[in-house]
């Protein structure tokens, strides 16, 4: 029987509003937390291996809270491909490039992780997805390339993808692929016992790569901020609302809050990082996201036999 009402409907749609609002300001905190090139301040090291620490001790009050069981021999495989995907690849290859471009520049660049989820599901769980799809997809990408071409001839570069845009795209890869390696558990642990599993599993090398790569020079209060920022909410809190949202409010309506992740992360860069809107930018990201929102509708589709 069906208990979704209209109230559980609205709950879910605020707290999956809540998740994307956490997820939008991962962007800026991580560059706030890494600083610049010119005014460094967390190594990506550091960073990634924290935040990943941090979540990875409040998932194990979790688990030891709800009673997890241990995941079977046969989940460990999914959860050590989440693991590496998520909680160590995205991150650092974030923080990499955080170093050398604006938040707002690279919101535009991972924009395409919705389609590139959808993208790798297609492929490594062989679902056959519409022609429209992958036309949508290559569209996203194209409009990625040429923002990255046209931003680096703005700023008096080559005409040429600069090395930061090709490890944002590493980034939006590795995520996805995480993702998918994490989904094809989720029916059997539920995914809020998928995302603990992933950062407790991690814990052996975050805390050492924590306590190894801390910062050696004086830190700003506020890229510290940041860093519990991206390790209790970006990394762990913001899971929840995002899974019991799309549980009460569908995933069908719940899953479209996505697309505004790109323009709070961008909008939130201009109280946090100073930076400002630029009509190229805006515009590219929205051009990015009608095309993950039309290629995403093309993309459920029959399995293959």
């Amino acid at each position: 029987m069906n208990d979704r009402t209209p109230q559980r409907e609205t709950l879910g749609l605020w707290l999956g509003l809540l998740g994307v609002l956490i997820f939008g300001l991962t962007l800026p905190m991580t560059r706030l937390a890494t600083g610049t090139a010119e005014a460094p301040q967390m190594s990506p090291w550091f960073v990634t291996w924290a935040r990943a620490a941090l979540a990875g001790g409040l998932s194990l009050i979790y688990l030891l809270a709800v009673r997890a069981p241990w995941p079977r021999p046969e989940q460990r495989g999914p959860l050590c491909l989440s693991l590496l995907g998520n909680v160590i690849a995205y991150p650092l290859l974030l923080g990499w490039a955080l170093r050398h471009v604006t938040a707002s520049h690279a919101a535009v660049i991972t924009a395409l992780l919705p389609l590139a989820t959808a993208a790798a599901a297609a492929w490594l769980m062989h679902q056959r997805a519409r022609m429209g799809f992958w036309v949508f997809a290559a569209m996203g990408s194209a409009l990625v390339a040429l923002y990255s071409l046209l931003r680096s001839a703005q700023l008096g570069h080559d005409l040429a993808l600069s090395w930061a845009d090709l490890l944002l795209v590493g980034a939006v890869l590795s995520a996805a692929l995480g993702y998918v390696a994490g989904a094809k558990i989720t029916a059997d642990l539920g995914a809020e016992k998928v995302i603990s599993w992933v950062c407790v599993m991690a814990l052996p090398i975050t805390l050492p790569g924590a306590w190894l790569t801390w910062p050696e020079h004086a830190v700003i209060p506020a890229a510290w901020l940041a860093l519990l920022y991206v390790g209790v909410f970006s990394m762990w809190a913001g899971f929840f609302a995002w899974f019991q949202g799309l549980s009460l409010g569908g995933p069908l309506r719940v899953s479209q809050l996505q697309l505004l992740q790109p323009f709070i992360s961008i909008l939130a860069t201009v109280p946090l990082l100073g930076e400002s809107l630029d009509a190229m930018t805006l515009g590219f990201a929205l051009a990015v996201v009608a095309t993950v929102f039309l290629g995403r509708r093309m993309a459920n589709t029959p399995k293959s036999n």
